[in-house]
This record gives structure tokens, C-alpha cells and sequence, in this order.
């Protein structure tokens, strides 16, 4: 049974074409069988259907693969004529990888995999062609292979060819043979109208995977996608919701913010999910918060949005290792992006101090290592780390280098041993209390560890 008429917002998709348009495919699938000429008798379809093509051909012809795969309207017309060719089951050669336990290397190997006319055409994008099949009476729920054309056509992004399935009847919320539904695999910017439209016709926002448990917020923070995640949590998506792996989409928006040139995303996605409500101080694999993950990444933004929302900045993961662990760990590979900023603000935060036996971590840093000796009372011995400096470091930064070799295991001078006392006595409040003293901007600057150059 199919719905008689079609309705299109114009904010859906302004490419989508008109309402009369759209409503051509019911037209001639209507007409198929309420003309009495378009009528055909089982014999009278086998006969045609044995005229041009028989099953076996259609199912493992190249040429109609082809055809397909190019979008060749013509020969498509040509070739699917009525609804037993358009739901031919065919047959695709996939090429992968298989672990040979008895020869001990990876051989490739090729596998069969069924798929239809109908996903082959809405995977590439082929709305006239899908227009076509879907009007012969191709089956819009049918999931050769696993999955249905709806989730192909939305996992590539082809907002067109999902407009006309969902007017069709196709299922927004069907799951596929992996445990997915179609708003589980828009996981690019591209996929954005291809959710809306899901959204618009019913699709579950709050849908969570079979496997981990993962709802399309879960996706969308892990990708990234800032316009994805403002749009689910208007529906109503549940920024509290966990895996099965005990994760938020905040503890997963903080895992994956690795790339420097996708901070900015992944910062507002952290921004919206905490604006409605994600607990920061949500432990997820491995007991690693939020602060964990974004310190191992080296995402400044992140961390300090964290720790302004209360994250714990001494929480130990499974391994044991605090924030400041993470970011110390990472130093190496953050060096362009001040990982000593970082170490600041979890300082600041009221951050334990860093165990001496750990500072040949901060070697490639100077700045980091300025901030972490002044936090010491005396300075230790350089002889674990001084000689993991590089040459060009060292000379770029003599000054700094000579300073701590002449202060090693000295008294360190009165003003910074006030400076120790006042911060061990605020503890967490550093960061909140200092810039309210009545005190010169520049000795606020210094209690707060503003890099000198120097140690004193």
C-alpha cells in the first residue's frame, strides 16, 4: 500500500524537484497495474522476461552491472521492464584480505556478495535511474547483502536518491545485517541533508547500534560533525546516553579530536554536548574522562572548556595515569600546538605535581619544562633529562638551559617560594582566585606561572 500523495517542504532540498515530479513515480507504479494493458499473466511475463534477458543473465551480466554502475538511463530503461527484473538478486565480486592461519600470511581472496539494482544505482547517486526501479516496483525495503537502498544511499550522502526512497516507504529506522540503521552511517558533512531527512520522516534519534551500542549522537561526535550533532540534539538526542562501552558522545567527541585542522569541530561539538548536559566527568573504556582523551590529543580548546566545567583534573584512568600523564606522554607529538598550554591550565586547575622522575618527557618542551620546575619548591638534579635535549633546542634556548643548571639543587629565590606557598594553599582555586586579587597585573601573571625564559 503506498501513500496516493507526496509532501516536500522547500527547506528539505531545493534540488529535489516539484511535487509533481516526485509524485511521478507513484504514477507509474499505479499504472503498472491499474491499466489493464500494462496487466500481465504469469506466462505472459515469463515469456517477456525470457525475451530479453533470464535471471541468471541479468543477475552476473557485466554489461547490466555497467549500466548500472554508470547510471546509463537508457539501457536501464531497456533492461528492467517490469518488477520481477527490477528485483533480480546480482551478483558482485568484492576483493579482501584473509588471515591464512596455515600459510601464516595475508592472501586475497575474492568473495560473491548479492546486492540489487536498486542499492548499485542509489549508492552512486543515480536519483533518475532509482526513480525508474522504484516506478517498475523495485522493493524499497529488500536488503540483498545486509543492507537496504536507503543505507547506501545515506552512507554516501545522496540526499536525492533518499528523498525519493523514504516517499516510497522506505524504512528510516530498518537495521541492517552489521546492527545499523541509515542515521548510524551519515558520518561526513556531506550526509547532513540525507539525516535531516531521516529525521523528518520518523527516523529514531535516540537508535543505538547492535554491536557497541552506539547512538547516531555517539557518531556524530566521533566524526566530528558539529552540524550533525546541533541537529540530533534539536530532536532530542541524549547527550547523557552511554555505549556499551560505558562512553558519552562528549567521551567520544574528546577521543577522536586528533587532527589539528579539525579542532575547531570537534571543540563545538564538545561546546553543544556540554551546553546540554554531558557530564564531564564521565569515565569511559579504560576509565579514560574526557581530560584524558583530550589531553592525549594535545587539543588546548578542549581542555580548557573542560576544566571550566568541572572535569577532575587528578582522575587516573585503569592504567593509573592522570590528565597531566596523558599530555607529559604526548609532548612530543604536540609541539606545534603549545602542549605547554595545556600543562598550564591543568597546573593551574590544581594539577598534583609532576614527579621529577618524568621530566625527560618534557626534554623537546621548554616551555613545558619551565611550567613543571615551577611548581617545585628546589629544583632536582638535570642529570635524568638534560641530556634528551636536542642540540638546536638547547641553543635556541641557552638562556633557559644555564638557568636551571645554576639553580640545580639551590634554594630557589623568596619571591617564588611565596609564589609556591600561595598556590599550595589555593589548590584548585588558582585559576579562579588569583585574577581577583588586588595585586599588579604582571605579579598576577607570575603567580598564575607565566613563561619568563628562566628559572629563578
Amino acid at each position: 500500500m503506498y501513500r496516493d500523495t507526496f509532501f516536500f517542504t522547500p527547506s528539505t532540498h531545493p534540488s529535489l524537484g516539484s511535487r509533481r515530479e516526485l509524485r511521478d513515480v507513484e504514477d507509474e507504479r499505479r499504472a503498472l497495474y491499474r491499466n489493464p494493458r500494462n496487466r500481465q499473466t504469469p506466462a505472459d511475463s515469463h515469456t517477456a522476461f525470457r525475451g530479453s534477458r533470464t535471471r541468471s543473465q541479468l543477475s552476473s551480466d557485466t554489461a547490466v552491472h555497467d549500466a548500472l554502475v554508470s547510471g546509463d538511463l537508457d539501457k536501464i530503461r531497456n533492461i528492467f521492464k517490469s518488477k520481477d527484473s527490477v528485483n533480480v538478486i546480482i551478483q558482485t565480486v568484492s576483493h579482501e584480505l584473509s588471515w591464512s592461519a596455515e600459510l601464516g600470511l595475508w592472501s586475497l581472496t575474492s568473495k560473491q556478495k548479492p546486492t540489487s539494482a536498486l542499492r548499485i544505482t542509489a549508492e552512486r547517486g543515480h536519483a533518475a535511474c532509482v526513480k525508474h526501479l522504484l516506478g517498475h516496483g523495485a522493493d524499497v525495503n529488500a536488503a540483498p547483502g545486509g543492507t537496504t537502498a536507503l543505507h547506501t544511499a545515506c552512507a554516501n550522502g545522496h540526499a536525492e536518491c533518499v528523498q525519493l526512497l523514504l516517499s516510497i516507504g522506505a524504512d528510516p529506522n530498518a537495521v541492517s545485517e552489521e546492527g545499523y540503521a541509515p542515521l548510524h552511517l551519515c558520518t561526513s558533512p556531506q550526509t547532513i541533508l540525507c539525516a535531516k531527512l531521516l529525521l523528518e520522516h520518523s527516523a529514531r534519534v535516540n537508535m543505538q547500534t547492535q554491536d557497541r551500542e552506539n547512538t547516531p549522537l555517539h557518531v556524530a561526535a566521533k566524526h566530528g560533525l558539529d552540524e550533525h550533532v546541533d541537529l540530533y540534539l534539536s530532536y532530542c538526542a541524549y547527550s547523557h546516553k552511554k555505549n556499551r562501552e560505558g562512553e558519552t558522545a562528549l567521551n567520544a567527541a574528546c577521543s577522536y579530536a586528533e587532527k589539528p585542522e579539525a579542532f575547531g569541530r570537534y571543540y563545538r561539538v564538545c561546546k553543544m554536548l556540554i551546553d546540554c548536559g554531558a557530564d564531564v566527568k564521565t569515565a569511559g573504556k579504560k576509565n579514560h574522562t574526557p581530560l584524558h582523551n583530550a589531553c592525549g590529543n594535545g587539543h588546548p580548546g578542549i581542555v580548557d572548556l573542560l576544566l571550566l566545567h568541572g572535569a577532575s583534573v587528578n582522575a587516573k584512568n585503569c592504567a593509573g595515569y592522570t590528565p597531566m600523564d596523558c599530555i607529559l606522554q604526548s609532548v612530543d607529538d604536540h609541539l606545534e600546538h603549545h602542549p605547554e598550554q595545556i600543562v598550564l591550565a591543568l597546573l593551574n586547575h590544581g594539577a598534583a605535581p609532576v614527579d621529577p622522575k618524568i621530566l625527560k618527557r618534557c626534554a623537546m618542551s621548554p616551555w613545558t619544562m619551565e611550567a613543571v620546575l615551577n611548581t617545585y619548591e628546589c629544583l632536582p638534579l638535570c642529570d635524568s633529562w638534560i641530556e634528551a635535549v636536542p642540540l638546536d633546542v638547547w641553543q635556541n634556548h641557552q638562556v633557559f638551559y644555564d638557568s636551571i643548571i645554576q639553580m640545580s639543587n639551590k634554594p630557589r629565590s623568596l619571591q617564588h617560594l611565596a609564589r609556591c606557598a600561595l598556590r599550595n594553599y589555593l589548590g584548585t582555586r588558582c585559576h579562579s582566585v588569583i585574577p581577583q586579587l588586588q595585586l599588579p597585573n604582571s605579579f598576577k601573571e607570575f603567580l598564575l606561572l607565566k613563561f619568563e625564559g628562566y628559572v629563578k
